[in-house]
């Protein structure tokens, strides 16, 4: 028996009669079995996929026969939707890795056991096999993997801010780390947006804490977030839970603004002007699901982050 098929798999295979014990076709998934019984399993070759491969040049970081890291762009979609059929990261995947990839879920296709959004560049891991598939998947559900990002935001978290202990979900830990924790569903009204609760939902947990603060009075900081779960837009659904919106963020980036002269008009206008939230997936790190050894990855800030950092930079 191929130990990377998932129970999923394994239960549809035994409804559709593809697997058998001592030679008689097992349709009942409860059916007891003793040692030293023979099971077969007829798995079919896995099929084509219906996306199809377009060469998409892509930054890879690391690619061996199990899995393959990517350092995403800004402006690429993950996955195809009704909205964005092609021109995504596994239509590239598809066109990069030809017939490397193993028949996961019975077809030829990336496993794409994580996402990050459009508009957020940096590090994403994807499977080629099933195996590797499996066992990427269990450290994300264990909340096992290391993901580090570089944010952007309008003012500077502080534990002194008494506004800030006022927020439910949030405190400080040593440090003056940042801890929010609150459950995250989609939004009653706005099924393309997520909403914060505190009843149902699913747990989520970010910590932030700034690296550098910018203007005078100090109006933006850059920040580390990490996650300790993984949900949609989980990073920039908290930071502006607590007040802290991104630059760039047209969904979430609230209606905090610059204060007035805190930075040269031309570095505000730069700020203000910046096309997408300004989040970058920095940090990557998990257990090669075949191997077993520690493997992480990092990405530099991408150009536009760079160049905006730099103007910051300049006048602080």
């Amino acid at each position: 028996m191929d130990a990377a098929l998932s129970r999923t798999r394994l239960g549809r295979l035994i409804a559709d009669g593809a697997v058998s014990v001592a030679g008689d076709v097992v349709t009942d998934p409860r059916a007891r079995v003793e040692a030293g019984m023979e099971i077969a399993i007829a798995v079919e070759e896995a099929q084509d996929s219906h996306i199809l491969p377009e060469d998409i040049a892509l930054e890879v970081v690391f690619e061996d026969a199990d899995l393959i890291v990517i350092n995403k762009p800004a402006g690429m979609v993950v996955h195809p939707a009704p909205g964005t059929p092609s021109g995504t990261l596994v239509n590239a995947l598809l066109a990069h890795c030809g017939d490397d990839l193993s028949g996961v879920g019975g077809l030829k296709r990336p496993g794409i056991v994580h996402r990050i959004d459009k508009e957020t560049s940096g590090l994403l891991v994807v499977a080629k096999s099933d195996a590797a598939h499996h066992g990427l998947a269990a450290q994300f559900e264990a909340h096992s993997v290391e993901r580090y990002y570089r944010a952007l935001v309008y003012g500077v978290p502080d534990a002194n801010d008494p506004r800030l202990r006022g927020i439910k979900g949030t405190n400080f830990e040593p440090g003056n780390i940042l801890k929010i924790t609150t459950q995250l569903a989609r939004h009653k009204h706005d099924r393309q947006r997520q909403a914060v609760l505190f009843h149902g939902g699913r747990h989520a947990v970010t910590r932030a804490r700034t690296v550098e603060r910018f203007g005078t009075p100090a109006a933006l900081a850059f920040m580390e977030c990490w996650l300790e779960t993984g949900r949609t837009h989980q990073i920039r659904v908290h930071m502006a839970h607590a007040g802290h919106g991104l630059v760039g963020d047209p969904t979430y980036g609230g209606k905090r603004k610059l204060a007035a002269k805190a930075l040269p008009e031309a570095v505000a206008e730069a700020v203000r002007g910046f096309e997408r939230q300004a989040l970058h997936a920095a940090v990557l790190g998990f257990d090669h699901p075949i191997s077993g050894e520690k493997v992480r990855f990092e990405a530099s800030l991408p150009a536009d982050m760079q160049d905006l950092l730099a103007l910051l930079q300049a006048v602080t």
